[in-house]
């Protein structure tokens, strides 16, 4: 089993404040090999693994979703990095508001932590980001904004459409980079949150034609709509194992 590794108080220069961050390290991590491991960067550390200072009862469970891929030997290990959202969190994951001080704090303060830290692959190819919801939308944001460190997207229920629909506006060609992108929604995934209706399917839908029209190849991006999907945590835990597999194999 791997472990979990909780940091407090972890600076942020760039938001002028300090975060929480969970690193989860595979079994055989600490074993002391030269072997190094690939990294997944995930948006709200606290409901990412199943662990019990996790702050939901209904996590990701993505540490053993990761074990069980492993086990199966349909993946190789990897580290997670599960940063925990803070109070703001609706403005912190909007790239046109707080998110891109987030966003050069990933950059800029976190992963040179970790690349300097753990025994980890540096490049794009080899560091992936996830998120759902608003983490959906900042995963993306991330991967358009900064395609020579994140080359890997998950996006599970994005709220692509967000600020009317404004990541269409700004995501307007390919990155040219090495590039893998996982989406995902509930066919008929909606919410209503203060008389706003979000439709998530229709939208991520529109997102994944609005990229395949930039150039974007099928090895390259992938659509998963879930007929039963609904906008929990539940259902982002139900579709994590076959996600995982496809983007971080």
């Amino acid at each position: 089993m791997g472990h979990v590794h909780i940091i407090r108080d972890f600076y942020s220069p760039s938001e002028g404040f300090s975060r929480t961050v969970r690193i989860y390290t595979p079994d055989g991590y600490d074993q002391g090999s030269a072997h190094r491991y690939p990294v997944l960067y995930m948006q709200d550390g606290q409901n990412v693994f199943a662990h019990p200072e996790s702050a939901r009862f209904d996590t990701w469970c993505a540490n053993t979703a990761l074990e069980q891929l492993v086990h199966e030997q349909r993946l190789e290990p990897w580290l997670i990095v599960g940063i925990d959202s803070g109070m703001g969190r609706l403005d912190e994951y909007s790239p046109w508001s707080r998110g891109d001080a987030y966003a050069r704090f990933l950059v800029e303060s976190l992963k040179p932590y970790i690349d300097g830290t753990y025994r980890v692959r540096h490049q794009p190819e080899w560091t992936a980001v996830m998120g759902s919801s608003l983490g959906g939308l900042i995963s993306l944001y991330l991967g358009m904004r900064y395609p020579d460190v994140f080359g890997r997207i998950g996006a599970l229920s994005p709220s692509v459409m967000w600020n009317d629909y404004r990541l269409f506006q700004h995501w307007t060609a390919h990155t040219h980079r090495w590039t893998r992108i996982y989406l995902d929604a509930g066919t008929h995934e909606w919410i209503n949150p203060a008389g706003t209706p979000l439709p998530y399917g229709e939208a991520t839908r529109d997102f994944y034609l609005h990229l395949k029209r930039l150039g974007y190849a099928d090895h390259e991006l992938r659509l998963v709509l879930d007929e039963n999907g609904i906008h929990h945590e539940k259902d982002w835990q139900r579709r994590l194992p076959d996600a995982m597999q496809w983007l971080l194999s």
